[in-house]
């Protein structure tokens, strides 16, 4: 009988096996810069002119909407009008500048009682606090005028940038942008004045807004921004400006 070997002591016999060659790297492609958006084109100063022409066609002699009785109660009105609107504040204002539309009066009435005639306003308790605070420095350091330069108006509590251009603009008759929301959102979309900031923003305006316009050139774009260029749903089949729009999304 043939002797049988058991599998595990029988001898493998294969092929030999050739070594793999280690297998080659392919090279990638570097990864491509991700592309940046165009930025829009520059507005022609012939388009800066069209533009605030229609503005000026359409609306000659547009006013602010913050009511007021001279310059002092313009810059309260403005004070208050932060992070609030121009309605609500006229709302709380008209009965509080018919008792006191003086630092001195302001004074008299005291912060408690412009509380209760501001309280409708958001912030209202440190606003009330402002306009007491202000008053005081408006006669101790001002003969109780409302001073003329930027710079003054901006050492007033609760006054800022915004509020002195405001001021100076509407109460003196000066060449200043002020740039709230709507303005800062119509310099961008539009491609005006674009910039990461109210300050750039305001700079670029001026730089390309012709000196003719200057002076109704904020209220213009406030009304714009406020009416027509919304935050969420832009009207564009009714902008007087839209075939120069930049903006990429806009509806016409």
């Amino acid at each position: 009988m043939a002797k049988i070997i058991s599998s595990s002591r029988a001898k493998k016999v294969g092929v030999p096996s050739v070594p793999k060659k280690p297998a080659k790297k392919v090279a990638k492609d570097p990864p491509k810069p991700a592309k940046k958006s165009a930025k829009p084109k520059p507005w022609t100063p012939a388009e800066v002119y069209e533009a605030f022409s229609r503005f000026r066609k359409a609306n000659p002699e547009p006013k602010g909407e913050l009511e007021h009785l001279n310059p002092y109660t313009l810059l309260v009105a403005v004070v208050l009008s932060a992070q609030a609107t121009d309605a609500g504040v006229n709302k709380a204002t008209r009965a509080l500048f018919a008792v006191a539309d003086t630092p001195a009066k302001m004074l008299e009435l005291g912060e408690e009682k412009v509380r209760e005639y501001i309280k409708t306003i958001g912030l209202y308790r440190n606003k009330a606090k402002n306009v007491i605070a202000l008053s005081e420095k408006l006669i101790a350091e001002f003969g109780s005028e409302v001073p003329r330069t930027r710079a003054e108006i901006e050492t007033l509590p609760g006054a800022g940038r915004k509020t002195a251009n405001v001021v100076l603009n509407m109460a003196y008759g000066e060449h200043t942008m002020a740039v709230d929301t709507h303005v800062f959102r119509v310099g961008n979309r539009t491609g005006l004045a674009p910039g990461n900031t109210p300050l750039e923003v305001e700079l670029g305006l001026e730089k390309v807004i012709p000196s003719e316009f200057m002076l109704h050139a904020h209220h213009w774009l406030i009304l714009h921004g406020r009416y027509t260029c919304l935050a969420r749903k832009p009207r564009c089949e009714v902008c007087l400006i839209n075939d120069l729009c930049r903006w990429p999304e806009k509806t016409v």
